[in-house]
């Protein structure tokens, strides 16, 4: 805790606080702190089942003693060396009564050792379903990163996008432009003076044109029939129009003389 403390301290000083508080740099801060805590815990296992194994082979060898004790006692008594049996008694009694000492401390170390052992499984699992989940959320923040990313890309994109079509909106008013000061450019050239010349010069050929044509039809003889045609045609026309204008007055007279038989009837 105080490693991690002085650690964080460092970062904030350093100006590496928003590194050191990036979600992967934490849970691995984490789980490196969960395995040092294992580590330690299982040494302070190892000591305590190491000190139920020093009682258990202390209470082995007592007890050992002690048999060996009662055995002497009996020889003795065999023998018929009763001081020396009583003596042997006396000891023994005395290994006795470390032995209880040292059995009860066994229970105890035991005990303790089981709990030990227990927390220590407990630990484990704790430690991996931990783990587990540090890699689940190490997977969930790499995949908000690269969410994050795309989205940024495709913001990016959009801009891009949008840009561009302003560059084509400018690129189109140009064009657009530059065509309607080409026609006006054209409709300023038929105004200028050697245009109007040109032009001049184009109608004084044709009419120069006409007049020699003219001359090489009556050369010809093709004038005068040319001519003919366009009286004839009024004159024509003229006779046309009293014909029609007698032929409708013969009708009217026709109608109304039919008429006014027809009202006397009536």
């Amino acid at each position: 805790m105080l490693k991690r403390f002085w650690r964080y301290i460092v970062a904030l000083l350093s100006g590496g606080l928003d590194k050191f508080e990036d979600p992967e740099v934490l849970l691995s801060q984490a789980q490196r702190e969960m395995q040092e805590m294992h580590a330690r815990n299982r040494e302070r296992a190892v000591q305590a089942i190491t000190q139920k194994n020093n009682l258990q082979q202390m209470v082995d060898d007592t007890q050992k003693r002690v048999d060996n004790l009662q055995a002497k006692a009996e020889l003795a008594l065999k023998r018929g060396d009763r001081d020396l049996a009583l003596q042997l008694l006396k000891e023994r009694q005395q290994y006795e009564t470390t032995l209880a000492a040292t059995q009860a401390s066994l229970a105890q170390a035991i005990e303790t050792s089981e709990a030990v052992k227990n927390a220590i499984r407990r630990e484990e699992e704790t430690i991996r379903q931990k783990t587990a989940e540090a890699l689940a959320l190490k997977a969930q923040w790499k995949n908000s990163q690269i969410q994050n990313a795309m989205h940024k890309a495709l913001d990016n994109i959009g801009g891009g996008i949008a840009g561009m079509e302003q560059t084509f909106g400018r690129a189109q008013e140009k064009i657009r432009t530059a065509n309607s000061e080409a026609q006006a450019r054209a409709e300023m050239a038929k105004t200028r003076v050697e245009s109007r010349i040109s032009d001049l010069d184009s109608a004084v050929g044709t009419e120069a044109a006409e007049t020699e044509l003219a001359q090489l039809e009556a050369k010809l003889g093709i004038g005068s029939t040319t001519a003919a045609p366009r009286t004839t045609t009024t004159t024509t026309t003229t006779s046309t129009d009293s014909d029609i204008e007698r032929q409708l007055a013969e009708l009217e007279a026709k109608v109304g003389g039919s008429g006014g038989g027809t009202g006397g009837t009536g």
